[in-house]
């Protein structure tokens, strides 16, 4: 399963899909962030806390994002 497998994120809470907001790609709920630059991020090294402070999103939110995506093995394959 690949990070573009919309449907993965259709369960998670803090993710919304809306065909009128980055072209219909997983986003944190009420913003126009996609989950994808959270998890690419993260696997190219960067830590929560820089994601957090880069993209203006509380930590807590940036663990939860990759809290679900490992525990639904939604992640890239480097």
């Amino acid at each position: 399963m690949t990070i573009k497998d919309e449907f993965a994120w259709s369960e998670c809470p803090l993710v919304e899909i809306k065909p009128q907001v980055q072209s219909g790609a997983s986003v944190l709920r009420g913003t126009r962030m996609p989950v994808s630059a959270i998890i690419d991020n993260f696997d190219y090294g960067v830590s929560v806390a820089e994601i957090a402070e880069q993209f203006e999103i509380p930590p807590d939110q940036i663990e939860a994002i990759l809290t679900y995506a490992k525990s639904h093995r939604i992640a890239h394959r480097l």
